[in-house]
């Protein structure tokens, strides 16, 4: 990739954010500017910035390199996606709205009446936004270590950097035309280039491989290896190879590979012929065996196929409506039917959006199968413009692309910084204001920021997923229960939380600290939603009927403001919460 057309690209949208961002500066004066932009979001401009602050690094870079590395299987990420948001449409987006809350501790402090409740929502609220940050600001190490070779946490933290200020500076209201703008420049970064590439392959007459069968390099590559590995060699290869291989040092030499295992080491570079089969790394990711990339639930994919892609469909469909950054746009729009309409609108957008992302995993597998053996998967997007393309063209193309890639973990990085400031100016600073408020974006991106530098091997969307089964697991019945079940009561809200969203949370814990690498263990922790969502519905059901004298005075006048039109309730007012509207 070229450097200076990467580097001008992404430059050009950072500054572009930060002049956007100074627009929502100029009009944001109240904390209601601030936390909801005075809900005055019309439901088309809503429904952009919901669609700019979703799209974020997994679905522009890690759903396209899931699909290049583990196959058709991973195209459930991008439907997921959308699908949640029709649950949010059918059961949560006007009731929420009408609920006149600013957080989702706020809901449920007004629905349950229960401080409790709000602390344990609070904490879930910081733990999602922190872990769905993770994946973004990997994102961002990712594409400017392509572009640049800086270390992988100097784009993590030149992101926080930028966020932090647009944030602190102009809250709701400036991020909101920020995230609009961002949503149509990631479009465009992944339209235009496909259609060059799809020019491209038309014209390249090579015979494409069988998908079921490991891919091939269609040229002579250079591999180089940053750090140690094993890779599994299934026919001998001849090779040229410059570093360290099975403990011998190596000055770029001819080098043949034997079928089975060998140690490459650190900072060795490869170089493979055309028509050579990829081999099969022993790190990273999960590798698809032969026959079953383009074979759905293939056995040869994972130990329980059938059981990590049902984990996968619960945990998108269902935590998409507790993700923190995306509910709090809904307490944007002006009144629950604007609510509905902007998550029409939304459904469009993602969409238009997601058709596009299977067909840059598709060209990956065939023109850049080398990822595979990097790990670094989540580039394909980045590196298909020079691939195929190459010149001047192909390099402004990477720009566009690479432009698009830092749009789309800057929108996203703003609203989850914005989401889990919001909670922390709230319940854990001693007032409430805009001053504190700013104050709060800082540990808001600044713990995310420092994990990053720890947690850097997992794929991106990967991460993304973990998050989403943390909030299936505790928002999902929260959100569905309170707005539909007047019996909810606050011990069992507690005790749904706890041990739904908090046995998720473990789960996720051990799976990003590595602690169960294979086997039904790993599997159960990788892909907790399928036994912990009911295990938060069943824990909020049984105790609320064990406790049914707990259910608050105002249930019956709160589920009627939750349900019936704002012309016939007035404007909704929050009942028991330091914030009001």
């Amino acid at each position: 990739m070229n450097q200076t057309y990467s580097i001008a690209g992404v430059t050009a949208v950072v500054l572009a954010t930060v002049l956007v961002g100074a627009l929502g500066l100029r009009i944001s004066r109240t904390t209601s500017d601030f936390y909801v932009a005075s809900r005055s979001v019309p439901p088309r401009l809503n429904a952009f910035a919901v669609g700019g602050e979703y799209l974020s690094a997994a679905s522009f870079l890690g759903v396209a390199g899931l699909v290049l590395a583990q196959g058709v299987d991973m195209l459930w990420f991008p439907i997921g996606y959308t699908a949640g948001f029709l649950v949010l449409l059918a059961f949560v987006a006007a009731p929420l709205r009408r609920s006149g809350a600013y957080t989702l501790p706020d809901f449920a402090e007004a629905r349950l009446e229960s401080r409790a409740v709000r602390r344990i929502a609070s904490v879930l609220v910081v733990g999602v936004g922190w872990l769905y940050l993770l994946p973004q600001l990997r994102g961002a190490g990712l594409t400017l270590r392509l572009l640049t070779g800086a270390p992988g946490w100097f784009g993590g933290l030149v992101v926080a950097a930028v966020v932090t200020v647009a944030v602190a500076a102009g809250g709701m209201r400036s991020i909101t035309f920020v995230q609009a703008f961002q949503y149509w420049l990631k479009l465009t970064a992944l339209l235009v280039p496909a259609v060059f590439l799809l020019l491209a392959w038309r014209a390249d007459h090579t015979p494409a491989p069988s998908w079921d069968e490991r891919p091939v390099f269609r040229h002579s590559t250079p591999v180089r290896f940053d750090s140690q590995l094993t890779l599994t060699v299934h026919e001998p290869v001849r090779i040229a190879a410059s570093g360290t291989v099975d403990g011998r040092h190596l000055d770029g030499g001819p080098l043949t590979l034997d079928a089975g295992t060998h140690r490459i080491g650190a900072d060795t570079t490869l170089r493979f012929p055309s028509g050579a089969r990829v081999p099969l790394p022993h790190v990273g990711l999960t590798q698809t065996a032969p026959s079953s990339w383009a074979n759905p639930l293939s056995a040869g994919r994972e130990q329980h196929g059938l059981y990590a892609t049902y984990g996968l469909i619960l945990a998108t469909f269902l935590g998409t409506m507790g993700l923190p950054h995306v509910v709090v746009r809904f307490y944007t729009n002006p009144d629950g039917r604007a609510a509905r309409r902007t998550t029409v609108v939304v459904l469009g957008l993602l969409g238009a959006f997601y058709l596009l992302i299977p067909l840059y995993g598709v060209l990956g597998r065939l023109y850049a199968p080398d990822l595979l053996l990097t790990g670094d998967t989540d580039a394909a997007v980045l590196v298909l413009p020079q691939r195929l393309i190459g010149g001047v063209g192909g390099d402004l193309l990477g720009a566009l692309v690479a432009g698009g890639a830092c749009a789309a973990f800057l929108s996203t990085v703003s609203g989850l910084t914005m989401s889990v400031a919001g909670v922390l100016a709230q319940d854990v600073l001693p007032t409430l204001g805009i001053r504190h408020f700013r104050l709060a974006t800082l540990p808001a991106i600044a713990v995310p920021t420092a994990a990053n530098t720890v947690v850097s091997d997992l794929p991106v969307a990967d991460a993304v997923g973990l998050a989403f089964a943390v909030s299936a697991s505790s928002f999902c019945p929260l959100l569905l229960l309170g707005i539909w079940w007047r019996g909810l009561t606050p011990p069992g809200a507690v005790a749904g939380l706890l041990l739904g969203g908090g046995s998720a949370l473990t789960a996720v814990t051990v799976t990003i600290a590595g602690g169960a690498r294979s086997g039904r263990l790993h599997t159960l922790l990788a892909w907790p939603a399928v036994w912990s969502v009911p295990v938060g519905f069943a824990a909020m059901v049984l105790i609320s009927l064990a406790t049914r004298d707990r259910v608050p005075a105002g249930a019956a006048a709160t589920m009627a403001r939750l349900h019936l039109p704002e012309t016939l309730t007035g404007r909704p007012a929050l009942l028991g919460t330091r914030v009001r509207p």
